[in-house]
């Protein structure tokens, strides 16, 4: 009893004690790395980690806290055979401490690595707790990341901002979203959409805010926090008397409205924001920025004084921070940004992997700016991914007349917790020199399974998928992934599940078959099994969006019988998918929507409100306006085990019999929004 007790006291004191990489080791480990992996921190101009053996333990040196954690990722990787993923984030160290043969050394050839998409923060993290944020954090530090978007608890200081105005809570209410709709808030794209939020959500996401950035900043991750990008309710005009510009509307909602720069109130409102996001957060030496998003209206604005007036907001709060922008369809216009100095401007090349903007018409000129991944769109599930495109593209910027501004390497997806080969590809990329995506999937294949755990079989899956849903054409129609057609609005012609998607195989459907097989003979590794069941799923869509094509022949040549045995092998296609999905927690509906529901504690009206924005996220997205005219229904459909068998089975089924035994012709937007319901109030 007593040797159990000092063993507590000393698991405590070391918890007390120790240094923040000592304790991210400490946590992403399981307890085991204390006093075998020993941190070592050396100035030097340039990011470094250097891993060697000394006296039977690991030597980790490197010269701040995010290169010592990139050093023990790699070490975890690379010598221990541990991969830390968004599907097994912690993992003890064997009990025999794998001792590197020869020192490891590498050097970062960029100085800044980014992290997320505004959409991120809706599509994936709208509804984490407080342990998952802080399990992000030590994957970010792990994964070299210096300068993630950090959005949480932003409407707090909205909120605060729009009392000072005389705004009453219930015109708060109206302006500020849901929390499934934070994202399209900030981007100016919407108001009130989701709420309106309670009191105890401001105060709960303000506390969990400063625990992120408390947590960010002790391992020297610089949070780019949420600047001010001209937004203001649309009636304040009507309200206050202000001069705004009407930016019109974003998949028809309608936006938030644009304060004119030339209004005499735009200083004050820049400075009452900053002042508010001082006040909660602290500074930053990031500010992300992005007016005018997908099409706002920028019709009568003057912009260079725009552009102008959004910098020197900004510098009035911190003269030292730099202006983040994402570099996303007309943004960053030209005229907003050219009269900025040099240095003051950080440009994200959002989907540099497929549509590259860093190498047309004189690349950002004096701005410097850092070469993004974007890859996922809407959360939505599939492998997928452009290897060779993303690696090649890397170099070819690296050596380009535009290098000398490429000043970082990023990632910049709508959605995360999928897809985990890709996020280690992109953040290697600045610790290697040149080589070919191939190769490095060897290793990975040995980092992620063992390293002595890879089969030949694996091998030849992973090359399989390598040469095909790895490394989708520059030119495909889709946003993202292949998408499956178990998750679209049926009918017999469907080419996608999402408005801007696509479902068209560009590889033989047999190949992810074989691919699956060749997984299934293997068990016993969390990662084995996780990536088992993705590509059985991915398999399982490939076959039925060939099976819908062969129906849609069908359906023109007439051959109803034919049509009927297809049109069952689909609907029990769908089943087989769901029974997969429901095996783990991550490819389960009910995980999103308990994370959500959880976050209201005992109050069932903020159960349900929460519960509703995840369900509708998914789903209709929208009101009926946004979900079919403007075309969000569906965008971000989720392939998981629940939603396929409650939903998506149920509308195919009913297209099914509506089109071959005579049944009425469904309303599937009434179905959707009746699954909302039903959902939001369990």
């Amino acid at each position: 009893m007593k040797r159990v007790f000092l063993i507590l006291v000393s698991v405590i004191a070391f918890r007390v004690a120790a240094a923040p990489i000592d304790s991210l080791a400490y946590r992403v480990t399981e307890g085991t790395s204390a006093g075998r992996i020993i941190f070592n921190e050396i100035p030097a101009k340039e990011d470094f980690f250097e891993i060697k053996s000394s006296e039977g333990k690991v030597l980790i040196e490197g010269n701040n806290p995010v290169s010592l954690a990139t050093g023990l990722n790699w070490y975890l990787k690379y010598v221990a055979g541990i991969h830390i993923s968004w599907n097994n984030l912690t993992q003890p160290l064997p009990e025999l401490l794998p001792l590197p043969a020869e020192p490891i050394r590498k050097n970062a050839k960029v100085a800044c690595r980014y992290y997320l998409n505004y959409c991120t923060f809706s599509y994936s993290m709208a509804f984490w707790d407080e342990d998952r944020w802080m399990k992000e954090i030590d994957w970010m530090a792990l994964h070299g990341i210096n300068m993630p978007l950090s959005l949480t608890g932003v409407e707090t200081v909205w909120r605060n901002l729009l009392k000072r105005l005389g705004y009453t809570d219930k015109e708060i209410g109206e302006f500020i979203s849901g929390p499934g709709y934070f994202a399209w808030w900030q981007m100016n794209n919407l108001e009130g959409w989701g709420g309106p939020l309670p009191d105890e959500w401001y105060s709960n996401q303000e506390k969990l805010q400063k625990k992120i950035v408390e947590r960010m900043n002790s391992l020297g991750i610089t949070p780019v926090l949420p600047g001010y990008a001209g937004m203001v309710p649309r009636n304040i005009g009507d309200k206050l008397g202000y001069k705004i510009d009407d930016p019109g509307l974003w998949c028809g909602f309608p936006r938030p409205a644009f304060l004119s720069p030339e209004d005499e109130h735009f200083d004050s409102i820049a400075d009452l924001y900053y002042e508010e996001l001082t006040n909660l957060y602290g500074t930053s030496a990031y500010y992300s920025m992005d007016p005018f998003h997908e099409g706002g209206s920028t019709q009568g604005v003057n912009l260079p004084v725009a552009g102008t007036k959004l910098m020197d907001a900004m510098k009035r709060a911190n003269p030292n921070a730099r202006w983040v922008i994402q570099s996303w369809q007309r943004n960053p216009i030209p005229a907003m940004i050219d009269t900025l100095a040099a240095g003051d401007l950080v440009i994200l090349d959002l989907y540099s992997e497929k549509m590259p903007k860093w190498n047309r018409n004189g690349g950002y000129g004096k701005h410097d700016w850092i070469y993004c991944m974007l890859l996922n769109f809407g959360g939505n599930v599939g492998m997928h991914g452009r290897m060779d495109s993303l690696v090649d593209g890397y170099y070819e910027a690296l050596a380009s007349e535009y290098g000398n501004n490429l000043t970082g390497v990023g990632s910049t997806p709508e959605g995360i917790e999928n897809n985990p080969v890709m996020f280690e590809l992109v953040y290697e990329l600045p610790w290697r020199d040149k080589f070919l995506a191939i190769d490095w999937l060897k290793d990975y294949q040995g980092a992620r399974y063992g390293l002595d755990s890879v089969a030949a079989d694996v091998d030849n899956a992973w090359k399989a998928l390598y040469s095909t849903v790895y490394n989708a054409p520059v030119d495909y129609r889709g946003e993202g992934t292949v998408e499956s057609l178990f998750c679209a609005r049926p009918r017999w012609d469907a080419k996608s599940a999402s408005t801007w998607g696509s479902s068209q195989l560009f590889y033989d459907a047999d190949s992810t078959t074989k691919a699956a097989c060749l997984f299934e003979k293997y068990s016993g590794n969390s990662n084995y099994e996780y990536d088992a069941i993705d590509v059985r799923r991915q398999a399982n869509a490939d076959r039925g969006n060939r099976l819908l094509r062969k129906m849609e022949q069908l359906k023109a040549s007439g051959s109803t019988d034919s049509l009927i045995a297809l049109s069952d092998e689909f609907l029990n296609l769908i089943l087989e998918q769901d029974s997969l999905l429901s095996l783990r927690p991550e490819t389960r509906v009910d995980t999103w929507l308990d994370a959500a529901g959880k976050l209201a504690g005992d109050d069932n009206s903020a159960k349900e409100l929460y519960r509703r924005n995840a369900a509708m996220q998914i789903t209709v997205w929208g009101d009926s306006i946004a979900a079919n005219r403007g075309g969000l229904h569906d965008y971000s459909h989720r392939e998981w085990g629940g939603i396929l068998k409650e939903l998506y089975y149920e509308r195919w089924k009913a297209f099914f019999d509506s089109e071959l035994r005579g049944a009425p012709a469904p309303d599937f937007y009434r179905m959707e929004c009746e699954w909302v319901e039903r959902r939001s109030k369990e």
